[in-house]
């Protein structure tokens, strides 16, 4: 049924950048349960599970459990959180909606990967373009060129399921 691959062993991790909403910081850890995420770093204004009753609630709104389910720290410094993770031997993809990025179906991704999502308004913190190995884009087809970032999240976290479970299944070039 699955390739010969073992899914976990192919691991990815999510930073969230500066996301403002608990909500979004809920959805995005429960996808990571779903699709087996090694762990979720919450860096700069990113809501965090311990941060008293009211953060606690509202993200667990959300999350459904995933709060304790998905391994998650916080790091102040997003950059650092990188530099830590590019040091372990991550490829480093942001997901943006850049022109000029790869698409989400045309990228082959080299494993183990981080993942970095940004604030909503204004997406990664543009002083950590050189971070970045690639800069990984969901194709868009309608009049909005965007996606709210825990949908983004879990489009881009999805395809990798795929690619983790179905390694043969990578989509043709153009």
């Amino acid at each position: 049924m699955f390739g010969l691959v073992n899914p976990r062993s192919l691991k990815i991790v999510v930073v969230l950048d500066n996301i403002r909403s608990l909500y979004n910081t809920g959805s995005i850890l429960r996808t990571a349960d779903a699709a087996g995420v090694e762990r979720v770093v919450l860096c700069g204004i990113t809501p965090r599970p311990d941060q008293g009753g009211r953060q606690r609630r509202a993200i667990a709104k959300t999350a459904l459990g995933a709060e304790e389910s998905v391994p998650w720290e916080y790091e102040a410094d997003t950059k650092t959180a990188l530099t830590k993770l590019r040091a372990a031997g991550y490829e480093i993809a942001a997901v943006e909606t850049a022109a000029d990025a790869v698409t989400l179906f045309e990228w082959a991704p080299r494993w183990p990967v981080c993942l970095v999502f940004g604030h909503e308004r204004t997406g990664v913190s543009d002083d950590l373009a050189p971070e970045f190995e690639t800069v990984v884009r969901i194709p868009m087809l309608g009049q909005k060129r965007s996606l709210n970032v825990a949908t983004a999240a879990g489009v881009v976290l999805y395809e990798l399921v795929r690619l983790r479970l179905y390694p043969e299944t990578r989509s043709p070039s153009p």
